[in-house]
């Protein structure tokens, strides 16, 4: 039988992500809470403790603080991880950090796809940074991703963005 390390255990003697931590269910809150209390893990269907030694980094774009007092998110979780708490404003509030992510991202895109841009016209610029970026980074990131794999030349203009408005459910 194959042993199935989770994430905990494989993060033992470093960090572990545990990336928007707000959607986590109840059930989950509560193991993860035990995880950090105990410093202790246990395998499904596991006959022993498994212990281990981690840093957890968590993130989160909802507020955890309403979602305590709505009781979908454990308070007990929420006091073991704020040991330190960091706000990073969304994108909108702090527009001048769109350029500069947006190159990072032309390059990284261009690395990953075996494209080549060699201008980004200011059209481009003003086209992504009127935007009000609901998704944050990660939604600039996919534009930008599709604007460098969809650029029929080696330049990005204002035509080159495409911005889809996300679909409720």
């Amino acid at each position: 039988a194959s042993t199935h390390r989770g994430a905990f255990e494989r993060a033992h003697g470093g960090t572990l992500f545990l990336d928007e931590i707000g959607i986590a269910p109840l059930s989950v809150q509560a193991r993860m809470l035990r995880a950090l209390e105990e410093r202790e893990v246990m395998r499904v269907g596991g006959q022993a403790p498994v212990r281990v030694d981690v840093r957890v980094v968590s993130a989160s774009n909802r507020d955890l603080q309403e979602m305590v007092a709505a009781r979908e998110f454990r308070a007990d979780l929420l006091y073991r991880l704020q040991v330190v708490t960091i706000r990073l404003a969304p994108l909108r509030e702090r527009r001048e950090d769109i350029r500069p992510l947006a190159d990072r991202f032309i390059a990284a895109a261009c690395e990953d796809h075996g494209r080549h841009i060699d201008r980004v016209e200011e059209g481009f610029y003003r086209a992504i940074e009127a935007h009000d970026w609901p998704g944050n980074v990660r939604e600039l990131r996919n534009v930008v991703e599709s604007s460098v794999i969809l650029a029929a030349s080696p330049r990005l203009a204002a035509d080159s963005v495409e911005l889809r408005r996300a679909q409720a459910p």
